[in-house]
């Protein structure tokens, strides 16, 4: 019956709804008494086990009025109790907090069946227990409700400039997932931010996180604010009753120890009332609660499995915590939402994933509805001034590239004017556009309508504070400053206002009741972005420290793992000037967060190339700038030409693969940051494959651009691989430069449309080296068929054309057909997946009747019934170079069979048939057989997966043995 402060109060809230206390006492209250405040907040402080009650304070009794007249008449009916102790309990010199605790403690020394009378006699009262705890849900519920609609209302941007209301620029992004249901190899599906909860892409059901990855820049903090957004204004994922948001980087700050009501309550939103009872609700009720973690990747001590927690009331380190979350040992079955980046996301973590996502950027649509919203009031016309940067990003493929990243395409919006006067030297890379954000916002701070060449200089200090802030920060894993940081990194309330350190935003009460402020950078880019221009500028920083940014470090670190005390060793002390400061950068770079790096290498080669030399001349000499040129453009070729070297020798009678790794991505990027185009051709002059593989690889638009720049520098024509990428429409915009040295492009699973497809195919008709082309698993639909079909009739040296899984109908397939009557060089087509029906499988037999070179069709899972097949079989017989025809997966009965074996009597250049998984019976097979005893060219036909049972395969099988199953 001891059940501590949670029961007390239960049990007494019980009792004040059966009878009023005075007529149950006999009692009159006295008329100025007030019962004492049950929202007192050191009472949600106490632990649960307590075992006394405040006579001053009483905060669990909620100021009930004594104890229910019956409950005593029954337990003294029972011989439990004894009168005199009736009488007792009731002495009014007790307070009704104080009667209710000698009616326990009595109960509690009389035994089990004293117990077990007194819990019969509440379950058989009405209990206003469930309508008390649902009210303090409710309560709760609309205040955390409220917090996070008032956090997610506005997107951060600089300080002072503009107010963006979330709801009012949001655009859906490319969110991707691998469809676990599509049982032939991995399929991606492109899904919405509802469907993240659904069943389709679960690949562990025991687990309960949900995994959105993607590069920085890409929108997954903005994505999670949307999900608190559309729950807290009750508009979606009202399954859950409360969301807990956190920012990993900001937990970092909690000192100590907490418990999980502590970080619940403190760092996201105390309850007015019932904190208890709100807590308890939670640890009954994980189904319908959502943890949302933004920047995993950004948690100092990362994902461990090594310190198991399982107490919910037990004080912990807050990042203990976060990981026995993730893992299901605290609060099991409650959802959890993770935002990170790639490569922090580790083996051990991958354990306890429901299901992942990948995070894609925008697409050209959701760049127009960005730019569209951003300058036009949201209507999907859009303003003049709308349409006027539309068609400027569109008609500069490097910037529209750029803007597939929602970050970028925020900056380019946002600094639209001063890009559009850019002149004969318009914006190319990431860097010109960091620099002219920062040009933006000086302008923005001195109030200058337009920039000049002095408007950097005049802001040097502001510039080589920030940097210095910024480098600090990014060798010790720190992404929130605090006021003491800030002191020591001398920044100044001018450096502040420029716009690019914003506040950190905390609920925590105990930093609020220290009134320091913490701020972090605007966004992870722009805190790399200050560190490379400390890098870059810096006479502190030399040939040493660069080695170490450029170099190809052997053991990689997918998150930053260190304790505290290692943090503050890297001080900003390290900063100062001298050769230690330069010997302790060059140590530090080792250990910090790799993305980082590579994104601030990335940014320090733009910086030094000849397009900014200009401008790094007035932080430091010349003669130093180029020096540190030099060495950068040195590091990127010796990079490379190791890369190469890697690459395994040819396997017999098959073309030399590369198969690249991503850090070869990010030397490609950091060359097309340098814009020099010897570094280029330098880069891939000892470049020797045939086929060159990217694939999952992280390609996007941005990606193909510099691609592109490199690859069209190359001596002979490769194989070009990039499945299960996001290059999207985009990003063949970008990729049109290097098409001329492709002899294959293979683009798996990339969500290219038929706007792609068109674009793709233009180029492709003036590439002589351009034989094959592989777009399955994409968006494409009949509009595209068309301009393929112009392909085939113009292009008389094409080889090779792959569009399955995709959305062509009959109308597609017959566009083609009429491609295919003016071809005679394709020699694989490859339709399955698609809906072509039996009028497109009609359309296709007749076109390839005469044809003297397709040697390889593939229409499985297409649809095809009698008529197509009726009259495939009747292509068999006139077609002398077709050897292998796929129709697995369609609608075939014995009766379509039998035109087959009627076709492969008078057909000797088919080998193989495939007609598994259709409806095929023993007859239908035994047709084949006959057929093939006129036929010495076939050597496999598929039938398994059929209508047959084991005796009659096996029969069939010893009939003929060129059958498969």
């Amino acid at each position: 019956m001891c059940k501590g402060v949670r029961a007390c109060e239960l049990f007494i809230l019980v009792w004040r709804q059966v009878l009023p206390s005075s007529q149950v006492l006999g009692i009159e209250l006295s008329k100025d008494y007030d019962p004492p405040d049950e929202t007192d907040r050191s009472a949600a402080a106490m632990p649960a086990g307590q075992d006394t009650c405040s006579d001053a304070d009483p905060p669990w009794c909620g100021g009930c009025m004594g104890v229910p007249l019956p409950a005593l008449l029954l337990l003294h009916g029972c011989g439990h109790f004894t009168q005199y102790e009736c009488d007792e309990i009731q002495l009014p010199i007790y307070t009704p907090s104080q009667q209710a605790r000698k009616l326990l403690d009595l109960t509690k020394g009389k035994g089990d069946d004293a117990a077990r009378v007194l819990l019969e006699y509440i379950e058989s009262e009405p209990s206003p227990i469930k309508s008390v705890l649902d009210n303090a849900r409710l309560k709760y519920q609309e205040k955390l409700s409220s917090t996070l609609a008032a956090q997610s209302r506005l997107l951060t941007n600089y300080a002072g400039t503009e107010n963006m209301c979330l709801e009012d620029v949001y655009v859906n992004c490319t969110l991707e997932t691998t469809d676990s249901t599509s049982g032939g190899g991995r399929l991606l599906s492109s899904v919405g931010l509802h469907d993240i909860f659904g069943s389709e892409g679960v690949f562990n059901r025991d687990a309960d996180v949900v995994l959105i990855v993607g590069d920085a820049g890409s929108g997954k903090s903005t994505l999670l604010q949307r999900l608190q957004q559309l729950w807290a204004m009750r508009q979606h994922f009202q399954e859950f009753t409360f969301v807990f948001a956190f920012s990993c980087r900001r937990l970092n700050f909690i000192d100590g120890q907490v418990s999980l009501k502590m970080l619940l309550f403190e760092c996201c939103c105390w309850p007015d009332h019932h904190q208890d009872e709100v807590f308890q609700y939670i640890l009954d009720h994980p189904e319908e609660v959502l943890f949302t973690l933004d920047g995993f990747d950004e948690l100092k001590l990362g994902f461990t499995e090594q310190v198991k927690h399982c107490s919910p009331t037990k004080p912990a380190p807050a990042l203990n915590l976060i990981s026995n979350l993730l893992q299901g040992n605290l609060l099991k079955n409650t959802r959890k939402v993770v935002s990170s980046r790639p490569n922090a996301v580790n083996a051990a973590l991958r354990k306890y994933l429901r299901k992942e996502f990948a995070l894609k950027g925008f697409s050209r649509e959701g760049i127009q509805a960005f730019i569209r919203r951003r300058h036009g009031g949201g209507g999907s016309g859009g303003g003049s001034d709308a349409e006027h940067i539309l068609r400027f990003v569109e008609a500069n493929p490097a910037v529209h590239g750029l803007c597939h990243v929602p970050f970028f395409c925020w900056i380019v919006s946002k600094c639209h004017e001063q890009l559009m006067q850019g002149g004969e030297a318009p914006a190319q890379t990431m860097t010109d556009i960091y620099l002219l954000v920062l040009d933006h916002a000086l302008l923005h701070c001195t109030h200058q309508a337009q920039g000049g060449d002095d408007i950097l200089p005049a802001h040097i200090s502001t510039i080589v504070h920030l940097g210095k802030l910024a480098m600090d920060g990014l060798v010790s894993c720190n992404y929130v400053f605090s006021a003491s940081q800030l002191q020591e990194a001398q920044i100044s309330e001018e450096d502040i206002s420029v716009g690019f350190l914003v506040q950190s935003h905390s609920f925590s009460r105990v930093r609020a009741a220290t009134r320091n402020t913490n701020y972090e950078f605007l966004h992870i880019t722009i805190q790399c972005f200050f560190a490379a221009l400390h890098i870059a500028s810096s006479e502190d920083v030399g040939e040493s420290t660069l080695s170490s940014l450029f170099r190809a470090r052997e053991k990689e670190t997918s998150t930053c793992l260190k304790p505290a005390a290692c943090i503050e060793r890297f001080s900003l002390s390290c900063l100062q000037c001298g050769l230690q400061t330069e010997r302790r950068c060059k140590a530090m770079l080792r250990d910090a967060e790799k993305s980082n790096l590579h994104i601030t290498a990335s940014f320090v080669s733009g910086l030094l190339s000849d397009r900014h030399g200009h401008l790094m001349r007035k932080f430091s000499g010349s003669l130093k700038q180029s020096k540190k040129s030099k060495l950068v453009k040195g590091y990127m070729a010796k990079g490379i030409k190791k890369h190469f070297l890697s690459i395994p020798p040819a396997v017999r009678d098959e073309k030399k693969s590369m198969h690249a790794l991503p850090e070869f991505v990010w030397w490609i990027k950091c060359i097309y940051e340098m814009q020099d185009d010897d570094l280029a051709k330098q880069a891939v002059s000892n470049l020797e494959v045939d086929h060159l593989k990217l694939t999952f690889c992280g390609i996007g638009p941005l990606e193909c651009t510099a691609l592109a720049y490199v690859l069209r520098h190359l001596k002979n024509p490769v194989g070009l691989q990039l499945d299960y990428n996001s290059v999207g429409d985009i990003g063949i915009e970008q990729l049109l430069p290097c098409l001329g040295n492709c002899q294959s492009i293979y683009l798996r699973a990339n969500n290219i449309c038929d706007r792609g497809a068109a674009t793709l195919v233009e180029q492709a008709l003036g590439c002589s080296n351009l034989q094959k082309i592989a777009l399955f698993h994409n968006n494409l639909t009949d509009e595209c068929a068309g301009n393929f079909a112009r392909l085939l009739k113009h292009k008389d040296n094409f080889l090779a054309l792959r569009l399955g899984n995709n959305h062509l109908t009959a109308t597609g397939a017959v566009a083609l057909a009429e491609g295919l009557k003016q071809n005679n060089s394709i020699q694989f087509l490859g339709l399955w997946g698609n809906k072509v029906g039996d009028a497109g499988a009609s359309a296709l037999a007749k076109a390839l009747e005469d044809n003297t070179s397709l040697i390889w069709l593939s229409l499985v899972d297409n649809n095809i019934g009698g008529r197509g097949a009726r009259d495939l079989a009747s292509m068999l017989k006139r077609n002398t170079v077709l050897q292998e025809l796929c129709l697995e997966e369609n609608s075939l009965i014995d009766e379509d069979v039998q035109h087959f074996a009627e076709g492969l009597q008078n057909n000797t250049s088919l080998r193989v048939l495939k007609l598994s998984n259709n409806k095929i019976t023993k007859k239908g097979m035994e047709f084949i057989v006959s057929a093939l005893k006129h036929n010495v060219t076939v050597v496999s036909i598929w039938l398994g997966g059929n209508q047959a049972t084991a005796e009659e395969i096996e029969e069939v099988t010893r009939a003929e043995a060129r059958l498969t199953f």
